[in-house]
């Protein structure tokens, strides 16, 4: 398999909103899960740096003792949390949002050897209130306490639901809807499963028709939570096609296929009864558009190209257009009708998160892109390399959050104050 055919993190890798921002309390603008608050990667942050000084940024303060692995930080209650492969053994960290102090690292599993390049866990986790959730490279679902690292409860996918993924292990970041937790352990048993959050007990599991050009094994991307003209789902893209499943029973309703390799970690965007999704290895991007017939959904293509392949970094839904890495660019294109707005090869292959009217782009070579989320042209507003940079790829994804700009390469942890100064 080629180098360049690990694929992380769903990392990796929406619109329906999980936790909402609420300016007026503490903790607005944290970004306590996968691309944050509702899961679309855009932030509902103001009052940011419209243009970065030349070397970028002011670097507040960096770590470098996190461990290894891939996994993009969640910030939540004055803390940061993330993943790392420490010696031995996988584990959750969490650090002071002031100083990248920590506070406590937990062992949830013993670190997968040989899985490609470093290993370590892809997982952001998933807080809520007083909890968080996590998911290590071998299956291990672990619900711990945000306090002091205590476990909660532990469930195993592979283990206890009979899951299947491929080769790069599990990278899904778990979603929280209400009392529920999802998560997707792949396969003909359990598919897709519905938890207790609090308990871990089962509420239901989805069974996803396997077969030929159909796979339900699990892939490298996260669940996103979707209202489909007055019905909730859940959009999840599995190995080599996308698929919804009924939220209140897990019902399978609808699967695009055809287009896509089994290797897919980037996010589907759902909008508008139209659903979004993009991967790499010579295949592409396009959109669906959703009908209900009754108690139906059927699932049409309305565009697909290859020129819009999306390997690990995502992209962003901003008033109609979508901005994002396409075949090693930086791309805008119009979300309704796929028609490319623009295309800048400087930016290169990365990933993506905005807040404040900027698209924040990291390339994974290091450079990291300020832009304007302009659908006419192109206008960079900055742009900065990241010091003591790793021999490996920059896969985690940008964050921003409380003014903050977060980088994380390998065991370390940059940190950037992005506020603009009154």
């Amino acid at each position: 398999m080629p180098r360049f055919s690990f694929c992380l993190l769903a990392v990796l890798f929406t619109p329906l909103v999980v936790l909402a921002a609420d300016a007026t309390r503490p903790g607005a603008y944290d970004w306590p899960q996968w691309q944050g608050q509702d899961r679309t990667a855009v932030s509902k942050e103001k009052g940011l740096l419209a243009q970065w000084p030349e070397k970028g940024p002011t670097l507040l303060w960096s770590v470098a003792t996190l461990g290894g692995g891939y996994s993009t930080p969640s910030i939540a209650a004055d803390r940061i949390f993330g993943m790392g492969a420490r010696n031995s053994d996988e584990g959750v960290w969490a650090l002071s949002e002031t100083d990248g102090k920590e506070l406590w690292w937990t062992r949830i599993a013993a670190k997968l050897e040989k899985v490609g390049y470093p290993e370590g866990p892809r997982c952001t986790p998933t807080v809520d209130g007083d909890l968080l959730y996590a998911l290590g490279m071998g299956g291990d679902l672990v619900c711990l306490k945000v306090a002091t690292g205590e476990l909660v409860w532990r469930k195993n996918l592979v283990n206890d639901f009979g899951g299947r993924v491929g080769g790069w292990k599990y990278a899904e970041s778990p979603l929280i809807d209400g009392d529920r937790l999802l998560v997707t352990p792949g396969g003909d048993k359990a598919t897709i499963v519905c938890l207790n959050k609090k308990t871990g007990d089962t509420i239901w599991m989805s069974k996803v028709p396997g077969g030929k050009g159909a796979s339900n094994e699990a892939a490298y991307a996260s669940l996103v939570a979707a209202n489909v003209q007055g019905h909730k789902e859940y959009i999840q893209f599995l190995a080599g096609n996308v698929v919804g499943i009924a939220a209140e029973d897990g019902k399978f309703l609808w699967r695009y296929k055809d287009r896509f390799p089994g290797i897919v970690c980037s996010t589907p965007i759902y909008f508008d009864s139209q659903v979004y999704a993009a991967a790499s290895y010579g295949k592409g991007g396009g959109a669906v558009r959703l009908t209900r017939e009754g108690d139906e959904v059927k699932a049409t293509e309305i565009y697909f190209d290859q020129k819009y392949q999306n390997h690990h970094g995502g992209l962003v839904l901003i008033d109609g257009y979508l901005y994002g890495e396409g075949n090693g660019n930086l791309v805008c294109i119009e979300f309704k009708t796929g028609k490319e707005m623009w295309r800048e090869r400087k930016a290169g292959k990365g990933s993506i998160a905005a807040a404040d009217g900027k698209l924040y782009y990291r390339n994974e070579g290091g450079p990291v892109y300020l832009v304007d989320a302009n659908p006419e042209k192109y206008v960079e507003r900055g742009r900065f390399n990241q010091p003591e940079r790793s021999r490996n790829a920059a896969w985690p994804h940008p964050v921003i959050a409380n003014g903050r700009l977060y980088i994380r390469d390998q065991e370390k942890l940059f940190v950037y104050d992005v506020k603009a100064k009154k």
